[in-house]
Order: structure tokens, then sequence, then C-alpha cells
């Protein structure tokens, strides 16, 4: 348990390095992610018989990712960012991996800016493509959970996203201070729980984009009750009644999930 305590004083985040190029844990993790998600939706298009081609589910997953990285950077600057009127009047600045000439990646992203990022482009491929939008999102949200997970590790692996200080036995000592690993919280929470109840309500839906609901709200939940044990960003601190920004983001997003499940039930009604 003492190791583990200490793993981030033996830890290197970078994997990596070629010719002063270095490879950190997190890209990594990014990489798995995206790949683990392209492949369970594969898995579940050819299990659950869903009527999308290959090619085509490629193409939409090279869509979402860029969506998911403009959303998730962007979202991170106009929330979170400390400097964002500075980014808003040097926008080539936004996505310059270099700092002083040194390689140090892309740093800091919003999880509700990728959420809007990703659905713009759903929207904007599905009109081009012609496709059903609710049948995508669908398989997103089983597809993403699992995924999601290693997204998760790899901020705990870049000793980011820190939590609360705490004195349970499985904390981590971040500067000499023991404190929640609510990274993995999120993974397990976020990522494995939601997998697998959406996995059995997959068995049961009744309408395109009732599993996107569903994941909208558990999502929401979960994520409300993790940012219980992390700490709130240094720059922002508590908004409102103890609240943190994610906290309240998480509040509007189980609100639309809500909304949305109305929205899609009388369009069913309708037809």
């Amino acid at each position: 348990m003492e190791y583990w305590q200490s793993i981030y004083a033996n830890f290197d985040v970078v994997a990596l390095e070629f010719f002063g190029f270095k490879i950190h844990w997190y890209g990594i993790m990014y990489v798995l992610a995206l790949l683990i998600s392209l492949g369970i939706a594969k898995y579940f298009v050819k299990k659950d018989k869903i009527n999308i081609s290959n090619a085509m589910l490629d193409s939409y997953f090279i869509w979402v990712e860029i969506g998911v990285i403009l959303g998730a950077r962007l979202g991170y600057i106009l929330i979170y960012d400390a400097n964002t009127l500075w980014y808003l009047t040097n926008p080539w600045q936004i996505f310059n991996p270099f700092y002083n000439g040194e390689f140090i990646g892309i740093r800091g992203m919003s999880y509700h800016g990728a959420v809007v990022g990703f659905l713009i482009a759903t929207f904007v491929f599905c009109k081009k493509y012609k496709q059903n939008m609710w049948k995508y999102l669908d398989l997103v949200a089983i597809s993403v959970p699992l995924g999601y997970v290693f997204g998760r590790i790899g901020n705990f692996l870049n000793q980011e996203l820190f939590g609360k200080v705490t004195q349970v036995p499985w904390g981590i000592y971040v500067d000499g201070v023991l404190r929640h690993p609510s990274q993995l919280y999120e993974a397990f929470l976020e990522g494995i729980i939601i997998f697998v109840i959406l996995y059995f309500l997959r068995k049961v839906k009744k309408y395109d984009g009732e599993l996107i609901v569903y994941y909208t709200m558990l999502y929401a939940a979960a994520r409300f009750i993790c940012e219980i044990f992390r700490e709130p960003d240094f720059d922002i601190g508590y908004i409102i009644l103890g609240l943190s920004m994610g906290q309240i983001l998480s509040i509007f997003m189980f609100l639309l999930g809500f909304i949305l499940s109305f929205y899609l039930k009388n369009i069913k009604k309708n037809l």
C-alpha cells in the first residue's frame, strides 16, 4: 500500500522518448480509448445486426474524433482556463503543442466541451450522408464507456485532475498530501458501471435514441457523484451552493437528457 500511495514519486508521465520527442502515457491511453471504442462499436454492429457498414462507421469515427478534439479543447479554454482572453486573441496558440521551444503536448481538455463537439460532428455527418442520427448516437452510447475508462486512467497517469485531501488507505500522495485517486473513481463509475447498465438496457430499448438518453443521464449522475471526491479547478473553485463547475454542467446535462427522453417518446407516439 505504501508503494501505491507514493506511485507518483516513482512514475514517469513520459512513456517513450525519441530524439527529444516525448510520448506521454496520457497520449497512449487516449489512442487506446479511441481504438477500443471503435472496436466495441463494430462488435455491436455485428452482434445486434445494426444496419451500418464498416466503411460508414470508420468515416463517422473520424468525423467524431475531430469534433471531440475541437470541442474538448475549445470547451476547456472557454470554461476552465484562466487565460481565455489571451487564447481568443491568439487563436493559433490553442493547439500549439510547444512551449518555449519544448514539445509539451496539448494540455487541458473539457469533457462537456467534447460532448458539444461530438454532437455537432454527428449532426453534420448524418445530414451529409443521410443517416439515422439516433441510431448512431445509440451505438456511441454503448461503445464509449469502456474507452472512457482508458481516458481517465490517462488522467491518473498524467498526474492531473487530483482528488480532494483524504485519509483513506488507498489515497495517493500528491506533493506530500494524500488525496483521493478520483480519476480512477471516474473510470469505474462513469465507464465500467455505465457500460454494464447500458449493455443490458440495449436489449429492451423501444426506440432509436433511447440509449443515448440513458447514457446522458447516467453519466451526468456519475460525474456529479465523482466530483464530490475531486478537487475543483484551482482557478474556479466552487461556483454556487458549494457546487463545482463540473457538477453544475452535469445538472444541465441530466436535464437535457430528461427533456430529450420526452421529445423522442413524443416522436415515437406520433409515428
